[in-house]
């Protein structure tokens, strides 16, 4: 790869950058999608080199934590296993994140994974789209019941129909969860869509506005519509989906006849080798030897005939993974915290292991630091760490920004799990 890295902060799989517990080298996956012989690698690599520890992020890609010294052997074998861009220049940039059901879905209005393919391509080989941010981020739905709609990105797409015909609705520095698009166009445009944005973007932006929504402050959205060449269509039949969180975990039917996906959650973002090798064994014995990482921070196995489901979800279980919304660790999401961050100002994780059994199934995020690196989106509750063992308590709330409505200050977890317990779980859902 004759490309040079530029500096950043943000891991990718060529640049490994270091926290307190090592270094961190994250694998960006086309749609979340990995053979089972590319996670084996991973498994492989993350015991060999590193501490064990693989997180599933929110954005569904997959991390190796703790990596020591050798950075190198680690990179090669990741090379090796075809997990690396096409070229050095777009590993930063190629964040395209798609629904884990795409081509599956039985609610899809297309399969999104040739345009995917598409706009990766070009995020990947264009000399220009890599001076873009490692965070500039796009999303593409295809109307898969199976998707998460409330991630902010630079740039969304969104299938829905009008009149008999499948378009693709969009918006900038937001999500189709709550956000109403600018304008839609054709299936056939997307792709032209996209580059003709990011094209856009890098004509106007001075180099510390470095998102979407920094260059939306200072410029008008009719400024860029109106720099589009292409024919734009209205969004009537446009009408924001809910999300899907129930379909994230457990076994649902696919499109596919006789086929289902199994879906599971890593607990906290978190597995270790032997989990992911042993997820990755049943997808060739039970599936069709691909994986799916997923936003919610699991892994989702697809094309399983249907008479096998309830094995694979009792060996997912047998290995670590959480199976069942009725489990109380599958309602916290929590970031590295103390542990492994130097911004953390509490150990999330082991709060989180501790609180999961005092609530009553609430969706709470636990966050080390304002960053919030562990939810892409707002939480219905979250705790905001301000000391080891003591947390600000906000709810969710709609027009309220950050977190949302600030509720108590620097309470123990006993004192926030007894508020939680306390207060009726409708009154922290939208």
């Amino acid at each position: 790869m004759s490309n040079t890295l530029r500096p950043s902060g943000c891991p990718g799989l060529l640049r490994i950058v270091q926290a307190l517990d090592g270094g961190i080298c994250r694998i960006k996956l086309a749609g979340g999608s990995i053979t089972a012989e590319q996670a084996s690698t991973v498994a492989d690599a993350a015991k060999a080199y590193a501490g064990g520890v693989i997180e599933a992020t929110n954005r569904a890609n997959v991390q190796v934590r703790g990596i020591g010294g050798d950075h190198n052997a680690l990179i090669a074998a990741l090379l090796a296993a075809d997990l690396g861009p096409s070229t050095a220049g777009g590993d930063d940039v190629r964040n395209l994140m798609l629904s884990p059901g795409a081509g599956i879905d039985r609610g899809m209005l297309f399969d999104t994974r040739p345009l995917a393919a598409q706009i990766l391509a070009t995020l990947q080989t264009h000399p220009r789209v890599h001076e873009l941010s490692a965070k500039f981020a796009v999303q593409l739905d295809g109307g898969e019941a199976l998707a998460m709609l409330e991630h902010h990105h630079d740039l969304w797409l969104s299938a829905f129909e009008a009149n008999g015909e499948t378009l693709l609705a969009f918006g900038l520095a937001g999500c189709p969860g709550h956000d109403a698009p600018l304008a839609a166009v054709s299936l056939e445009q997307g792709h032209e869509l996209v580059v003709a944005v990011l094209e856009w973007f890098l004509d106007l932006a001075r180099p510390e506005q470095t998102r979407m929504r920094h260059l939306l402050a200072e410029t008008s959205v009719d400024n860029f519509l109106g720099r589009l060449s292409m024919t734009l269509r209205p969004v009537d039949g446009f009408s924001r989906r809910p999300n899907a969180a129930p379909l994230h975990l457990g076994t649902y039917p696919q499109r596919q006849e006789n086929s289902v996906y199994v879906a599971v959650v890593a607990p906290l973002g978190r597995l270790d080798s032997s989990m992911l090798k042993g997820a990755a064994r049943l997808a060739v014995d039970y599936g069709d030897a691909t994986l799916r990482f997923t936003p919610w921070q699991g892994v989702l196995l697809p094309n399983v005939p249907i008479q096998n489901a309830a094995i694979v979800t009792r060996r997912l279980e047998q290995l670590g993974f959480l199976c069942s919304t009725e489990q109380p660790l599958a309602h916290l999401i929590a970031c590295t915290g103390s542990s492994g961050c130097s911004k953390g100002l509490a150990d999330t994780k082991a709060d989180a292991l501790q609180l999961a059994n005092r609530l009553q199934g609430q969706d709470v995020h636990l966050s080390g630091c304002l960053r919030s690196c562990a939810a892409a989106y707002t939480a219905p509750v979250t705790l905001l760490a301000v000391s080891p063992g003591h947390y600000d308590l906000y709810f969710r709330e709609t027009g309220q920004p950050g977190f949302g409505r600030l509720h108590a200050r620097t309470l123990s977890l006993s004192a926030a799990s007894a508020i939680l317990r306390a207060r009726p779980r409708s009154n922290t859902d939208d």
